[in-house]
Formats: structure tokens, C-alpha cells, sequence
């Protein structure tokens, strides 16, 4: 079988590269290992920002499906110390250019736009094999192949197209997250839902922090964010949740009781999310027939920017496409020369965030950073 343009994965990235380049009359077909859009939950909130992925929404003709599932009031943000004292609060007016969403819905409204059958489900890659001219064949666990005159790796962290352009590997940054959530809130966890508010919740001290989000129906999601070497989280037992959330729990001994409940009355079992990174300025040779997107091209620690830089390259590089429908490699020439230097610098920006919430002089050094960050009036 020979395809156009093959997407491997089937992301936020994938499928706004799916979606832009419909808009613009042209097929490609993605391939994504999991079984179906089911297959698995979507992850929690999205703040989509106005310079990138609302920009990216507008380029796939969907902004008004987006508007319809924002989540109101939920760009609401609080700072509090470990006693729980608010140091900082913005409510979330309408006004800010950050709304939030929900991830599974995003990803349903770009799944319906796309004609039917243009994601493959249970299709895993598990070789890319060069076949010169720009072209590649793609073999599936299931035996099958593909031919390819445009390969698109939008498979994430561990992406298997990635080999093709770059022997960078992504690398354990020194931090680690332990997700959990809790249910019903406002009404079976008053102190804690009072201590998240509307919308975002961070309680950063060096070296450590809860952070939280309400999701919409009183749903609290929350991440434990701890510097830890990677043999810390890999010796822990996830296979005992007990265990697990009074071992996280410890790390917080003498916080206020509302913030250490996000912990241990979980009503999830915690998951672990050992932080990996590309290299800041990751980059490759242009290769032909074949290019990245997403944290395929550049996984960078969590600052709310991934799901948002995702969807930009998806539709930069769908625009790319489409302005040079009979020279791919010019079209993949135009997309690169501006995703490195956007890449690199949303990458350190990344690190910094990530030093910001718990370097030394957390809590204060994230107060001054929002407090330096307000929208002008």
C-alpha cells in the first residue's frame, strides 16, 4: 500500500496536521498504535494559548468547536505556602488569553473533523525503513506495510521515527511527578477543594511541590512534583497504592492537612511521571522525505506549552505543506527553519519554569514570576 503523507500518532500534533492539511484539500493518514480513541483517559486540563494553539485551532477551522468547551473560571490561579496561606491569586475574569479545556474533548473535536478512516488504529510501528527519493516503508506489529512519500513523526517522547534525522535520546531531568486525583470535591473534600479554588493550584518549596487543577464536576487533579534521582521513583512500588501515597505523603510531613489530603486521599492510584528532555537545542540535518513534530521533535519539561507547541507544528507545518504542494522538501525546508529556534526557546523558557517553582527560593521566586507576568491593564 502507498500513502501520500503518513502521521505516526495519533496526539493533539498528529491530528491538527491531519485536519489542516483536509482544510487544504490534501489526504494523509495517520497511524496510531492504540486500539481506538478509547483506548485510554486523555489526561486532565489545557490552557491553549492566543500565540500558538489558539493560532493552530483558527489555521484547522475549529476555534468555535473550541469555544464551545472551555472550561469557565478555569484559568483561575493561586500560590500558596505549605500552610496553606495564599501568597498570590488571579481569577480568571474571561478576559485572559489562556482558557482551559478539557484534553479528551480537544481531541474529539479533531478526531470528528478528520473524514472517516483517516486514523489507522492498532497500527504500532515497529520498523522505518529508508527507501531512497524521500521515500519509506513502514512495517506494523501485525506484519503490514506501508509505503510513504512523506513521513511525519508525531509520536512523542520515545518516537520511532526520530532515529531516522537524530541519535538524541531523551534524558531524566532530576524531577519527577506522582499523579493522582480526587472525586466529588465539594462535597467528600471540602478542605482541599478550598485550598485548589477555581482553577490552579500551585504549593512549590524547594525541591518539592503540590500542584493541582479543578476539571470540571468537582474533579481535583493533582501532580506531586518532587526532585528526586531517578533510582528514588524507580525503587518505589506502584503495585501498592497504600504504601505509595504514605511514602509521597512523608516527603510533605508538616503541610497543611489540605494540601498533603491531595496525597493521601487519593482516590486514583498514583502514577509516576519520571521527566524527560531532549536536549534544548535538539536539531537535525534535513533529511529527505521525512521530518518531527511535537515532543518527538522536542520533549522539554512540563510548562504548559507542550500540547500548545504540538498543535502550532502540526498546522505550520500544514500550511508548509500546502504552500508547496509539489516540492515536499521545500515544504519541509520552510517548516524546520523556523520550528528550531521556536523549539530551543520554549525549551529554556521550560527549564526555567521548572527552577522557578522549585528552586531555592520557592514559594516567592513563583509569585514574582506571575506577579511579572499580569496583562496590562
Amino acid at each position: 500500500m502507498t500513502t501520500s503523507v503518513a502521521i505516526i500518532g495519533a496526539g493533539l500534533g498528529g491530528l491538527t496536521l491531519a485536519r489542516v492539511l483536509h482544510v487544504h484539500g490534501i489526504a494523509a493518514t495517520i497511524y496510531e498504535a492504540e486500539a481506538s480513541a478509547n483506548a485510554r483517559t486523555q489526561g486532565g486540563m489545557l490552557d491553549i494559548h492566543e500565540n500558538n494553539g489558539q493560532l493552530a485551532l483558527k489555521a484547522a477551522d475549529l476555534f468555535d468547536k473550541f469555544i464551545e468547551i472551555i472550561h469557565a473560571g478555569g484559568q483561575a490561579t493561586r500560590v500558596l505556602d505549605k500552610n496553606g496561606h495564599v501568597l498570590f491569586e488571579d481569577a480568571d475574569d474571561g478576559t485572559g488569553g489562556r482558557p482551559e479545556v478539557p484534553r479528551g474533548e480537544l481531541r474529539r473535536i479533531l478526531l470528528d473533523s478528520l473524514p472517516a478512516g483517516t486514523v489507522r488504529w492498532g497500527h504500532k510501528v515497529t520498523a522505518v525503513s529508508p527507501l531512497g527519493d524521500g521515500r519509506h516503508r513502514l512495517t506494523f506489529a501485525d506484519g503490514s506495510t506501508v509505503t510513504t512519500g512523506l513521513l511525519v513523526g508525531a509520536d512523542g517522547a520515545w518516537s520511532r521515527v526520530r532515529p531516522l534525522l537524530s541519535d538524541a535520546t531523551p534524558a531524566y531531568v532530576g524531577t519527577s511527578f506522582i499523579e493522582t486525583y480526587l472525586f466529588d470535591s465539594d462535597t467528600r473534600h471540602k478542605a482541599s477543594a478550598e485550598a485548589v479554588g477555581a482553577g490552579a493550584l500551585f504549593a512549590p518549596a524547594p525541591g518539592k511541590g503540590i500542584f493541582a487543577h479543578r476539571e470540571p464536576d468537582g474533579v481535583l487533579h493533582t501532580y506531586v512534583q518532587l526532585n528526586k534521582p531517578k533510582d528514588w521513583i524507580d525503587g518505589i512500588d506502584f503495585s501498592d497504592p497504600v504504601a505509595v501515597k504514605a511514602q509521597v505523603a512523608k516527603e510533605f510531613d508538616g503541610w497543611a492537612p489540605a494540601l498533603t489530603a491531595l496525597i493521601t486521599d487519593g482516590e486514583t492510584d498514583p502514577v509516576p511521571r519520571a521527566i524527560h528532555a531532549l536536549p534544548v537545542d535538539h536539531r537535525w540535518p534535513r533529511v529527505p522525505g521525512v521530518t518531527l513534530l511535537g515532543d518527538a521533535a522536542h520533549l522539554m519539561i512540563p510548562s504548559g506549552e507542550g500540547a500548545n507547541l504540538a498543535m502550532f507544528d502540526g498546522a505550520e507545518l500544514g500550511k508548509a505543506i500546502a504552500a508547496h504542494p509539489d516540492d515536499v522538501e521545500a515544504a519541509l525546508i520552510a517548516y524546520e527553519k523556523d520550528l528550531f529556534p521556536r523549539s530551543a526557546s520554549e525549551a529554556a523558557e521550560a527549564e526555567g519554569v521548572l527552577k522557578v517553582c522549585l528552586g531555592p527560593d520557592a514559594p516567592q521566586s513563583l509569585v514574582d514570576f506571575f506577579a511579572n507576568n499580569q496583562p496590562a491593564n
